[in-house]
């Protein structure tokens, strides 16, 4: 069987499996469709919860990220799953004993005014928008490298796909909907890493695989790719090069970003009890781990094998002739994301780096002229299997699994859209008595135009398409972390403090972010695109959530104290979400 043929079996096969799922649990009620009915059990949840979140980023970005920066990039891992410590800890539990589906709801609820929940709802729709381009863009590149297809054409069936299943089934048939993904990513991913690390290190585990000795060279992996790398200019695999405060700062801005983002939120709402809430981060937190313990591994080997590819006799060795290039570097150069250019014109595949100032004497002597071959960071974990020699089936698998991760976050995004538009904005503003049917009507319909607009935008990307989930994670981490725990834990945060924080949060992080990017220009500021001589005090624009977070909780203070407190019943709700039954009067006795 060709490998076409096979990846179309394996890919249809599973999109089968989820729109068979979603019929099967299709939403009955505005329950469902929110909230799964809140009767979805821990460990259902923390399944579908660590789908949701793993989405195209982590499946296929992440090891990328890690393949070709090493150590510094290890912020993507601290980052994203201390969020989840901090969602466990400090927000799932509570959000669920307060009741509400979304979380515009707690805000409008918690502040007192439509004006919270209006600002709530503003800020959700531009964080979900701003991180669905990513999701549904990485399903097109996805389809059109494996099904051979235009990316457009994948764009429409990874459309089609999420339609049947999100607004059939709502909450409920996205939930094991998103189990099934799951099951199907976390295999994807981790069989081809299995195979490599068995490979390269004779160990099966790839997380300890990392650790081992390279059985080609004798020496630790890690040392290996040490050598290799800075052997061809490029920094240290293992070393630190960044600047420490912005290490700390991006690390900070991605677990207060994860922790704010609603499309993850919202799978708190669907467990029966509170304690449950609790539980589903600590499974999700388990379910994550089985794809992030193996990631580190996964770019490392991938680096490895890719440099062992071009250098076959080692670093000091001439790099392959282009005309005997391996198939799986021709059959990504059809995607665009995989180039050569032939600077010097002979024939051979230089890839080099210019971090090491020492080397560009070396390569000067080569009679190279720069390195001639781009690689997209996103290519490396799909291409893995074919870089490793790996049977058809197991890159077929790579296939499905990267479509999976895709689409389930892309589902979880456009339900949290489609809930504050049709539960916050129409119920909670627009229409207040309409009924069930229509409110399910309009959810549905909701989510119906937020799929076209994802489609149009995946197909017409703006300008800053490839830093969107950056973007998202910044807003989330200025506007809707600092909202939660400020309505959560402090009783004299009043709605204009609130409104004023989340506002102030927004238009910083957002103005800091396009002009440090270069998507919009200030005239007389000379200011250069992403240039890290232009940053204030080193931040960069992917770190600045945690600064504008700073901001929100500062605004938001100082506006509380000028204007009149809370209620007294806001103020009596707030302890009744924080304390525990009976806390009080233990405490009297």
């Amino acid at each position: 069987m060709d490998q076409f043929t096979l990846n179309l079996l394996v890919v249809g096969g599973t999109f089968a499996l989820y729109i068979g799922i979603a019929i099967w649990a299709r939403a009955g009620t505005t329950a469902e469709f929110y909230a799964a009915g809140q009767g979805v059990h821990p460990v259902t949840n923390g399944m579908a919860t660590a789908a949701d979140w793993m989405s195209a980023a982590s499946f296929i970005s992440m090891a990328g990220l890690i393949a070709f920066v090493g150590y510094d990039n290890s912020t993507y891992l601290m980052g994203w799953t201390g969020g989840y410590v901090l969602l466990a800890l400090l927000l799932a539990p509570y959000l669920r004993k307060f009741g509400k589906f979304t979380v515009p709801g707690f805000i409008g609820d918690r502040f007192y005014g439509q004006s919270a929940r209006m600002t709530a709802v503003v800020c959700l729709l531009v964080i979900s928008i701003t991180y669905v381009i990513g999701q549904m863009t990485g399903a097109g590149v996805a389809f059109s490298r494996f099904l051979e297809v235009s990316s457009d054409t994948g764009l429409f069936i990874a459309a089609g796909v999420v339609f049947c299943y999100a607004v059939l089934g709502g909450m409920k048939g996205i939930t094991y909907t998103q189990v099934a993904q799951y099951v199907v990513l976390i295999i994807a991913y981790t069989i081809p890493a299995i195979f490599i690390s068995l490979q390269l290190t004779g160990n099966p585990i790839p997380a300890l695989g990392l650790f081992s000795t390279e059985t080609a060279s004798g020496m630790p992996l890690l040392d290996r790719l040490d050598q290799i790398v800075t052997d061809l200019g490029f920094n240290s695999y293992t070393g630190h090069h960044q600047s420490t405060l912005d290490m700390v700062l991006f690390t900070m801005s991605l677990m207060i970003g994860t922790a704010g983002l609603p499309h993850v939120i919202i799978r708190f709402f669907t467990v029966p009890k509170v304690s449950d809430a609790r539980w589903s981060a600590g499974w999700a937190l388990v379910f994550i781990a089985l794809l992030y313990l193996t990631a580190p591994a996964v770019g490392s080997m991938a680096r490895l094998n890719l440099m062992t590819t071009i250098y076959p006799a080692g670093a000091q060795e001439e790099p392959i002739l282009y005309d005997e290039r391996p198939d799986w570097m021709t059959n990504w150069e059809t995607t665009g994301l995989l180039t050569f250019n032939d600077i010097n014109g002979d024939g051979r595949i230089q890839f080099y780096g210019t971090q090491n100032p020492e080397f560009a004497a070396t390569a000067e002597e080569r009679g190279w002229q720069g390195s001639e071959l781009t690689v997209n960071n996103d290519i490396l974990v799909l291409a893995n299997p074919e870089i490793a020699n790996l049977p058809g089936w197991v890159v077929a698998l790579i296939a499905a699994g990267g479509l999976a991760a895709a689409l389930s976050t892309a589902a979880g995004l456009l339900l949290a859209i489609s809930s504050a538009v049709s539960h916050d904005l129409i119920k909670g503003a627009v229409n207040p008595k309409i009924s069930e049917k229509g409110e399910l009507l309009a959810a549905r319909i909701s989510m119906a135009v937020a799929i076209a607009v994802a489609t149009w935008l995946g197909l017409n990307p703006p300008g800053f398409a490839a830093q969107t989930v950056a973007l998202a994670f910044g807003l989330a981490a200025a506007t809707i972390f600092p909202a939660l725990m400020m309505g959560i834990f402090s009783k004299r945060i009043n709605k204009q403090g609130a409104v004023a924080g989340m506002i102030s949060g927004l238009v910083f992080t957002t103005i800091y972010i396009f002009v440090y990017k270069g998507w919009f220009f200030i005239p007389g500021t000379n200011m250069l695109p992403d240039n890290a001589a232009n940053w204030v005090f080193g931040i960069s624009p992917l770190s600045i959530g945690s600064i504008g977070a700073v901001i929100n909780f500062a605004v938001a203070f100082a506006v509380s104290r000028v204007t009149a407190p809370p209620p007294q019943d806001v103020q009596d709700l707030v302890e009744s979400i924080r304390v525990p039954r009976g806390a009080a009067a233990a405490h009297v006795h």
